[in-house]
């Protein structure tokens, strides 16, 4: 079995696991192996149990395990003594959201950053999720009873409430106020969609429909029940000339269930496509 087709095999059984069971950096090793499918997973494997080892290292070592000590024990192991970081200079690199290469580099975005900071918490037992906040992923981490949200791009950095009251104004506008929900735990495959989002925007802000075709058509192994991305990639199939796809994906759309203005706009362009295909 050659890498692309494991990765093939690795997001499809994901898309049947229930959330909590999915693997986040198995699955965004994954994702990145469908760009690079001559590059062998093993050694990237070895470096995140590399990475659970040196933490687990520095935990046994400390006195007494707080929120405060595990979160520094994560962000001495991956930011200081690993090196990663933050790309704020070429940000919108879409090598910041392919594991494979963020590992490489050792720089990439808030939710690949992210992803990693997860991987390793949880292999400790502690409760970590990342945290649902427009426009910067953050993730959430608690030991003890204590919970505290840490910005993995900005080395593992506490945000305090006003931290990210700016943080959201700064996202979505001047009179954006937190609400609970921007608290809330992102779901497992949403992590991972998001992660691939950034990719796939990326793509289509520079004309390149065919990729953001594929990085679509990636996102569906692992969350095929998810309309929006059937419709999107029936939206894209269209524009490409490529009819009976677009066809089959609006279909699944429609199937799935789609919100009322959405399942009209589907229909639409069903009744549309069609019409071309005969």
């Amino acid at each position: 079995m050659n890498t692309r087709e494991e990765a093939e095999d690795i997001l499809r059984r994901i898309a049947q696991e229930d959330d909590a069971a999915i693997d986040l950096a198995e699955g965004a090793l994954a994702l990145a192996a469908l760009d690079r499918p001559r590059v062998g997973l093993g050694r990237y494997r070895d470096h995140l149990a590399a990475l659970v080892s040196d933490v687990r290292t520095v935990v046994h070592d400390v006195r007494e395990r707080t929120l405060e000590s595990c979160a520094a024990a994560v962000n001495t192991v991956l930011f200081n003594r690993h090196g990663y970081a933050g790309d704020s200079l070429t940000y919108d690199d879409m090598q910041n959201a392919n594991l494979i290469r963020v590992i490489d580099r050792k720089k990439g975005l808030p939710v690949a950053l992210g992803i990693l900071f997860l991987h390793i918490a949880r292999a400790q037992g502690w409760q970590a999720h990342g945290v649902n906040f427009p426009g910067h992923f953050l993730v959430s981490l608690e030991v003890a009873g204590e919970r505290a949200i840490l910005d993995p791009f900005a080395g593992g950095t506490v945000r305090q409430t006003d931290e990210l009251r700016a943080l959201l104004k700064s996202a979505t506008g001047r009179e954006a106020e937190l609400e609970p929900h921007h608290y809330a735990p992102m779901a497992n495959r949403d992590v991972l969609l998001r992660l691939e989002n950034n990719i796939k925007l990326r793509q289509l802000r520079a004309g390149s429909e065919g990729a953001a075709l594929a990085t679509l058509n990636a996102m569906l192994l692992f969350a095929p029940r998810k309309a929006e991305l059937w419709q999107e990639a029936g939206t894209i199939n269209a524009r490409l000339g490529n009819l009976k796809a677009a066809i089959d994906a609006l279909e699944h759309a429609l199937a799935l269930g789609t919100g009322h203005a959405e399942r009209y706009q589907v229909a639409a362009l069903l009744q549309s496509l069609r019409t071309r295909m005969n």
